[in-house]
């Protein structure tokens, strides 16, 4: 694996940069752009979704930035990042060919998810992303939240600016991707049986494939909270079940998926196994934006 801190050039900012250290002139590649969550940073981001150890595996490109807004906590802000994600996207699709960009995932986990949803209403994205993987992060549809995900028995969020959506809540974007849902059981009083994404490509009714397991936990969880958070929230990292629920025959073979963890919250890392299968998925699904000859 070659992984680097690499620079946006135009704003001087750093990033984290990971991909196959064997990688060959002209390969193609699945290119990942993982945000974090609100109160988070790209380090941390990378390792509540370790697709860095499956670089090699499935030729996988990640960019893990850092938001730079902090106050009232680190989150991502469109007058302070939005640019930087772009210059971002041009430094891949520039150092690795857009013609050899399999597919364009974003990925955000809580305010990251959310973030992803309001890029996909620029065309700067909407024209080039080929799905996008919401990590706890939104579902497109309706979903409740618990109360206890806001309990008092922990720091309270701070609020979210400019009036901006719960994590729980995401808008349809006005463009094709495939898109997974994934989260903790503990932070949804329960998933809808169906999906508004699914049925704008025409999808069958949800079928549940077999459950992954695994037996390692995940590789961080919040530490700051741990004695006096919820399970809603999450707790410490452990090993787990994760239940996969697939849309199938959606027009265009677009990927659109449900994943409940089993007996987790927010703020799990995900477990190595559950990590891989959201990969494999998101490699086998359709992609061929970024080679379409839209201009970075």
């Amino acid at each position: 694996m070659d992984s680097n801190i690499a620079i946006d050039g135009q704003s001087g900012r750093k990033f984290y940069l990971d991909a196959p250290g064997d990688l060959r002139a002209g390969e193609e590649v699945v290119f990942l752009l993982s945000l974090h969550g609100g109160g988070s940073v790209g380090a941390w981001q990378r390792l509540y979704f370790p697709a860095f150890d499956y670089t090699e595996k499935y030729r996988l490109v990640i960019a893990t930035p850092s938001a730079a807004t902090k106050e009232p906590m680190r989150r991502w802000v469109a007058e302070a990042d939005d640019q930087h994600l772009r210059n971002i996207v041009g430094y891949v699709f520039e150092k690795y060919g857009a013609g050899n960009i399999k597919s364009f995932w974003l990925v955000g986990h809580s305010q990251g998810g959310m973030t992803s949803n309001r890029l996909l209403e620029s065309d700067f994205f909407s024209q080039r992303v080929d799905g996008w993987l919401s990590l706890s992060g939104g579902r497109i549809g309706p979903i409740e939240l618990p109360a206890s995900f806001f309990s008092p028995a922990r720091a309270p969020l701070p609020p979210f600016p400019e009036g901006g959506p719960r994590p729980g809540k995401a808008v349809a974007p006005d463009c094709d991707i495939s898109y997974i849902f994934a989260s903790g059981e503990h932070e949804m009083v329960s998933l809808p049986q169906h999906s508004p994404w699914a049925e704008k490509y025409g999808a069958g009714p949800r079928i549940q494939l077999a459950d992954v397991v695994d037996e390692r936990p995940g590789q961080v969880y919040d530490t700051l909270r741990e004695g006096s958070s919820t399970p809603a929230w999450g707790l410490a990292a452990r090993p787990g079940t994760a239940r996969v629920y697939v849309y199938p025959n959606a027009r265009g073979g677009r990927l659109i998926a449900d994943v409940v963890r089993l007996d987790k919250g927010h703020t799990e890392g995900l477990e190595p196994n559950i990590t891989e299968t959201l990969i494999k998925m998101m490699v086998a699904a359709p992609g061929g934006k970024a080679t379409s000859g839209v201009r970075v």
